[in-house]
């Protein structure tokens, strides 16, 4: 039987899942690669918007899960 702490970290992984899978990608991949688009490596874009707030709340996430399975790991 799950106990407190293992249903709040599957809530947590699955948010991390979802937010990591509404982010954007940061480049062209392996097609800009091969078809040399993409020459702009090197050029500082800001994230800015929900791009973000959804970036900071994966990093926040990311930091409890951690929490959490070092909490687990001493509990259990």
């Amino acid at each position: 039987m799950l106990n407190w702490y293992d249903w709040i970290f599957l809530f947590v992984g699955i948010l991390i899942i979802v937010l990591c899978l509404l982010q954007g990608g940061k480049s062209e991949g392996a097609s800009g690669a091969i078809t040399g688009g993409g020459l702009n490596v090197f050029v500082k874009t800001k994230e800015r918007g929900a791009e973000k707030v959804i970036s900071i709340l994966t990093l926040i996430l990311a930091g409890i899960f951690f929490f959490i399975a070092m909490l687990i790991k001493i509990l259990g």
